[in-house]
This record gives C-alpha cells, structure tokens and sequence, in this order.
C-alpha cells in the first residue's frame, strides 16, 4: 500500500499500511531517511506515525501536485534503500515499591510474582517503531501479552519522569512528569529528554532498548551520575 492524500491546506499524508508492522515500519523509516536527502524546497517537515508519514509543506514554494510527484518518485527508490545497522539502548528499571506502586496489582491479575512480572518484562528487545505524545517518549513494540493490562480506573494527577508503565498490549517511558492512567511498574534513572542537552531526544525510531532490572542503590548511583553528566548508556548493534 502506498496511497497520498491531502491533509489541510499545507500537508499530505502517505498511508504505508493499516496495520502495526516493522515492515511497514521499515519502510517508514527509509522514506523519512529519503526525505532528508533529497532536501525537497518547500517542505518544511514530516511526521512519521505507526503506518504512515504526514508531511507539511509551503504552497507558496510547490504546489500539491508537484509534491505528490516528488512523493512517488521517492517510493520508487524505496527498494534501493539499506537502513543504517539498528542499536539496542540498554535501559536500567529499578522495578517495585515506590517507583513501581502498580508492580503488586499487575502480578495479582495474572497469577504470576512480582519477580515473574519483571523477567517478562525485560526479557526482551522493544522496538522503538515512533516518537511522539510528548517530547522524548518512544512507541514501543513487542511487549509478551502476558503481563497486558488495562489502564488505571482513575489516572494519576502527575507521575514521575522515567516511570515506566504498561497500558494494554504496550509499554512505555515517561520521559517527563505528567498525567497518566498507566500501570506504573517501575522507574529509570536516565534522562529520555533533556532540553539543556546538545540532543534533547535520548531514543530515535527504528532502534531498540532492553530494560535492564536493578535495585535501588543501583538507581540511586546511576541518577547521581546522570545529574552530573558523567552517565554513557551501555548500547550494542541489533542482530536480526
């Protein structure tokens, strides 16, 4: 599927699929790559989602026309394209207690322990298949059906930075203090967004990260050393 259609007086939207995919994914990420590249005039940025691309344009630089042109010309180059080697970004949870106060309640309505909970959770590689909601926070993919659970009845009025928290099939990481109505299971000390960095945005679409479990001393070491600038992320190349 690769279907163009107007969105407003400024944009285009380019459906990639229906359905959540990381070929479609893949796809997505090699368009975005192509856009870069080719430096279109008059396109000013581009927003990629789970299954399509929304690019928002000046129409006083190219008409609609010419960019739908623009557009399948660079579908037609899709197939050329070779993504760059994707990264798994290690990510420490200290899961539990009072960084992770819905941990109890989504190990009771599975029948499983809390420590069960944790092994599922971090057992595997989350891919990262979009960036949005709020600066910094990744959509992530791959999270075992196992441990899926509904959102909160009532949503908290503020949950901290760095909480991570399932909502249904998925998972995820606030990367600021906000509102929120998912089950909090822990917490991570590193910053997913820092405005005062030279790149504010931690996570990138197309990589992966892989929680890792630790205690609190563990946190409390790493968040000194995030404070003072000093912490690197452990990250490796992803092997298919």
């Amino acid at each position: 599927m690769f279907q163009i259609s107007a969105f407003g007086d400024t944009g285009l939207r380019i459906q990639f699929g229906d359905h959540i995919s990381k070929d479609i994914n893949q796809q997505i990420r090699s368009f975005c790559i192509l856009l870069e590249k080719e430096g279109i005039p008059g396109v000013i940025e581009w927003v990629p989602t789970y299954t399509a691309i929304t690019v928002v344009y000046d129409p006083y630089t190219i008409l609609y026309s010419a960019l739908v042109t623009q557009m399948e010309k660079l579908q037609n180059r899709l197939s050329d394209m070779e993504l760059p080697p994707a990264e798994i970004m290690h990510v420490p949870v200290c899961y539990g207690g009072e960084m992770g106060p819905d941990l109890a309640a989504v190990a009771c309505l599975h029948n499983l322990d809390e420590s069960q909970v944790i092994s599922i959770h971090s057992s595997g590689d989350y891919l990262i298949y979009m960036m949005g909601f709020i600066p910094g926070f990744a959509y992530l993919g791959g999270m075992s059906k196992e441990i899926a659970t509904a959102r909160l009845e009532n949503p908290r009025a503020a949950i901290p930075a760095g909480s991570v928290g399932i909502a249904g099939e998925q998972t995820g990481i606030y990367p600021l203090e906000s509102p929120g109505g998912w089950q909090i299971i822990g917490r991570t000390p590193i910053k997913l967004y820092d405005p005062n960095s030279s790149s504010p945005i931690l996570l990138r679409a197309g990589n992966y990260i892989r929680f890792k479990p630790i205690d609190v001393e563990e946190y409390e070491v790493i968040e000194k050393e995030v404070n003072a600038g000093t912490y690197i992320p452990y990250v490796e190349t992803f092997i298919e």
